[in-house]
């Protein structure tokens, strides 16, 4: 058995695409869904925005794949909300992310979505009260936003899906067992139906 870190170090890195993340999504539901339920959690690749073809920064991304950012946020008043959802498997490639967008964000508000040292009752008081524009934070700690109505997404413009990057063993997001099935249990949930509303778009960084 090969190691994946072994095939890495053979083959030059390939930038994610949306057929990757159908066809992981058509896997994840062939074995327990009708032909009718799968056709329902399809995406379309209008519902993607460009994905990351490895050159860029986070900040030229998000400025690429969001030219009228500053129009979005200027209008985003709602609370339990945020225009821009990034979803990354850690709480401190959170934090990196964050650090990364600053080019892209200015001075708007980012909050930190992960469960590391922070309770979600902290995080849900923050939304209810303050409006924020960016949320950056993992599948699991999202998907308890959303379903404890501490986060609502139908203000939600763009989910960007930290897909590229890997950790120390060389691992993306969806290598991850636990982070995989949270990430696909939180698109079914609510994401893949706004997408193909049409209200959220998706983006691979």
């Amino acid at each position: 058995q090969k190691k994946i870190s072994d095939i890495l170090q053979k083959t030059a890195p390939k930038p994610g695409v949306p057929a990757d993340l159908q066809n992981l999504l058509s896997q994840h539901f062939a074995e327990n869904r009708s032909v009718i339920e799968i056709e329902e959690l399809k995406l379309s690749d209008s519902c993607f925005l460009p994905a990351n073809d490895l050159t860029h920064s986070f900040s030229s991304y998000l400025k690429e794949i969001c030219p009228k950012w500053a129009k979005l946020r200027r209008n985003h008043k709602e609370k339990k909300s945020v225009v821009m959802l990034v979803i990354c498997s850690s709480a401190l490639r959170s934090l990196e992310l964050i650090k990364s967008m600053t080019a892209f964000k200015g001075d708007c508000r980012a909050l930190k979505l992960f469960a590391k040292h922070i309770k979600i009752k902290e995080q849900m008081n923050m939304l209810e009260k303050g409006v924020f524009h960016i949320g950056v934070g993992t599948p699991g700690r999202v998907k308890a936003l959303v379903e404890q109505d501490g986060l609502c997404l139908n203000s939600t413009k763009y989910i960007i899906l930290d897909w590229n990057w890997r950790d120390q063993k060389l691992r993306r997001m969806m290598d991850i067992p636990e982070i995989k099935k949270e990430t696909i249990d939180l698109l079914e949930m609510s994401i893949i139906k706004l997408c193909r509303e049409g209200s959220v778009k998706l983006g691979l960084f």
